[in-house]
């Protein structure tokens, strides 16, 4: 019968926490070194009608749910903060509030995560397939660079379309406390609109699309670097390590909004 010691209980907690904090600073590492090459690439010529088409993809098509989100998160945010005013007889800050509301936080916030949900679960995912099924072999085979061909087209249409859906989620959404607050609950229109134009600056509306290109970069570095490395997975191969990379990646990406929302705001404050 073995017997073990306190120490050598230790000696596996810091082996474990050793190794997670190696494969973080790995990931990290080679992350960085792969965004820092494609970004470069968007620069070289023949890269505009790559970036218009995902650009479309990513920016276009994720406008109707974008909108959409942004309209009913307008409606709750002028329906509970209404109520929560008119205790203190403030309902006329409604404006202020759902302003600085949105175009601080939940516009680029929600913005992003509707994009990952969309498009940057695709993205992981046409990457993936293409690994597993040898077509980015096949690309190198042909001379012909992966990450210009794939990755920087993505993430130069991610860099332009994040900050434009976040302005659309903003204004969408102030439409929508507009109905709740002043349709809906009769308060004055004037007071609404007037409280938007006097609390609103546009170092708000600056900040809010700092966050909106810091998120872009986030999401899609994450989503297509889980997509082509997906045969470098230990937990899984073929098609299984695709829908682990999506999940992984789509995790990953709200997460990091998350911390960067933080750490961004800190620094903008």
């Amino acid at each position: 019968m073995k017997y073990f010691w306190p120490n050598t209980y230790l000696i596996a907690i810091f082996n474990y926490l050793g190794r997670a904090a190696i494969d973080i600073v790995n990931n990290l590492g080679a992350a960085t070194i792969f965004f820092s090459k494609a970004f470069l690439m968007i620069f070289r010529p023949k890269q505009v009608q790559p970036i218009i088409q995902q650009i479309f993809y990513i920016g276009a098509k994720s406008t109707g749910i974008v909108m959409m989100v942004g309209l009913f998160t307008g409606m709750v945010l002028g329906l509970q903060l209404y109520h929560a005013l008119a205790e203190y007889g403030s309902e006329g800050t409604l404006g202020s509030s759902i302003g600085l509301s949105l175009v601080r936080e939940l516009g680029p916030v929600l913005t992003a995560i509707m994009i990952t949900a969309r498009a940057g679960s695709a993205m992981t995912a046409e990457i993936g397939i293409m690994r597993i099924s040898e077509q980015i072999d096949a690309l190198y085979t042909m001379r012909i660079d992966p990450l210009r061909y794939l990755i920087s087209p993505k993430i130069g249409a991610s860099i332009i379309s994040f900050p434009l859906l976040t302005a659309f989620f903003d204004i969408i959404g102030l439409i929508g406390g507009y109905f709740t607050g002043v349709v809906l609950l009769g308060l004055n229109s004037s007071a609404y609109i007037y409280r938007i134009q006097y609390s609103v600056e546009m170092s708000d509306i600056t900040g809010g699309f700092i966050k909106a290109i810091v998120f872009a970069v986030i999401v899609s570095t994450i989503c297509c670097y889980n997509g082509y490395f997906t045969h470098m997975r230990s937990d899984s191969y073929g098609a299984k390590s695709v829908s682990l990379s999506t999940t992984s990646a789509v995790v990953m990406s709200c997460v990091m909004i998350l911390v960067s929302d933080y750490i961004v705001t800190s620094f903008l404050m």
